[in-house]
């Protein structure tokens, strides 16, 4: 069921959408050494080649510059 959102509510959303975004802060060392370390599982690597492929060679929406 569709709702209706109140004048206050579109206001604090337009202020949300204008407010700066950034992370939280950045990896620690230790954070940062734990994800390098990390086995990748092949078949994901395969996968994620294969989509970063077929993206560059998309048209339109979807497409990687």
């Amino acid at each position: 069921m569709p709702t209706q959102p109140s004048r206050e509510t579109r206001e604090a959303e337009r202020e949300e959408a204008r407010a700066a975004h950034q992370a939280d802060r950045e990896p620690t060392e230790e954070e940062a050494q734990r994800a390098e370390d990390q086995d990748l599982d092949p078949d994901v690597v395969e996968h994620e080649r294969e989509m970063a492929e077929r993206g560059a060679r998309q048209k339109g929406e979807g497409r990687i510059p």
